[in-house]
């Protein structure tokens, strides 16, 4: 996955420390993400679509979650 989005997010929020505060995580788990040392969970990539009122989602900040992008509640 190309960390374009994470690079946008991080813009989103001014800075990876405010990106690390709107997300509950830590600031250098959010320079893991930018680095490409590992790709954002779940729980997180859900915050951030919260976190940002659906302008980024997050089946897009983890692809792993587009198995369940079309299941019928």
């Amino acid at each position: 996955m190309s960390n374009k989005i994470y690079e946008e997010l991080v813009s989103h929020f001014g800075g990876q420390v405010n990106t690390a505060f709107a997300l509950g995580i830590a600031q250098p788990t959010v320079s893991g993400y930018l680095n490409g040392r590992w790709n954002m969970p779940p729980i997180v990539a859900i915050r951030a679509e919260k976190a940002t009122f659906g302008k980024f989602k997050a089946v897009d900040l983890c692809p792993a979650l587009k198995e369940f992008e079309n299941l019928s509640a």
